[in-house]
């Protein structure tokens, strides 16, 4: 009999149905125990969907993202699950993937939070997990053409590390984060003062600072990331306003612990011990 068990949470809001089909689909693993939708949106076809696939449907008035996954959440703290999965609903992947991150967080259980390796549907790499962010990285990612900046964000993304062996890292991108009801335990959920975009580095950082987070190559997602920020002013407006409201809570210019962890990450930390 199969003790441990994994609780999936996606966030809904105007998602196209054939999306929401093909991530469901691949949520076959034994250690499922429950998958929430809570949908932003309070959309029809989605209820349809969750009814069909067996998944706990959940209408939510639009709270923003971190607020919305707290919802299943809390639930997994309570004892409902040991890990619980965050995901989007643009990510598709074996049906392999869960049970190889599980039984990797079980064996190894200093591990609090993995991000596997996440491909783009060409099979490209996305750089998802990276250092913590300063205002300067974020302003030139935004705002300078990439010539002026090429070294600088690169660093920022952890290109010179080799990304086919795992490595502890505090900023996970939110796309597909496995966590364990431990690291909740001592972290807590996301804050809900972030509508989007800045909650993941947020968590991520707080798991770090007890436990492991690790990137996992072992394991491979695809994620058809659309980096809607980029392409709508309303969006960008809102990736604004929220890491301001990051670097308020953590610090601009003097964020000591951001330099702390950056600084490991220059050093070889891939092994676990």
């Amino acid at each position: 009999m199969i003790q441990t068990a994994v609780n999936v949470s996606i966030v809904t809001y105007r998602t196209a149905p054939e999306e929401l089909e093909r991530c469901l689909s691949c949520l076959t693993s034994k250690y499922i125990r429950y998958v929430y939708i809570i949908d932003n949106g309070r959309d029809d076809a989605i209820s349809e969907i969750c009814v069909r696939h067996g998944c706990r449907y959940i209408p939510n008035e639009n709270v923003g993202y971190g607020a919305a996954h707290n919802i299943a959440m809390r639930r997994s703290m309570e004892g409902e699950a040991d890990f619980h999965l965050v995901l989007n609903s643009d990510v598709y992947f074996a049906y392999s993937a869960i049970d190889s991150i599980v039984e990797y967080m079980s064996a190894y259980t200093r591990v609090g939070m993995v991000q596997p390796r996440i491909l783009s549907p060409d099979g490209t790499l996305q750089y998802s997990v990276r250092r913590l962010p300063s205002p300067q990285d974020l302003f030139c990612r935004r705002f300078l053409p990439h010539m002026f900046f090429s070294r600088r964000d690169d660093r920022y993304l952890l290109k010179h590390l080799d990304h086919n062996k795992a490595f502890n890292v505090p900023y996970h991108q939110g796309s597909f984060m496995m966590i364990s009801r431990n690291a909740l335990l001592k972290s807590g959920l996301f804050d809900e003062r972030f509508f989007m975009y800045p909650e993941d580095i947020d968590l991520t950082r707080r798991v770090h600072r007890h436990m492991l987070t690790m990137y996992y190559p072992e394991v491979e997602v695809i994620h058809c990331h659309r980096a809607e920020s980029y392409r709508s002013m309303r969006m960008t407006w809102i990736h604004i306003v929220n890491m301001i409201k990051y670097f308020n809570k953590w610090g601009w210019w003097n964020d000591e612990e951001r330099r702390r962890f950056n600084a490991m990450l220059d050093i070889d930390n891939s092994l676990i011990s």
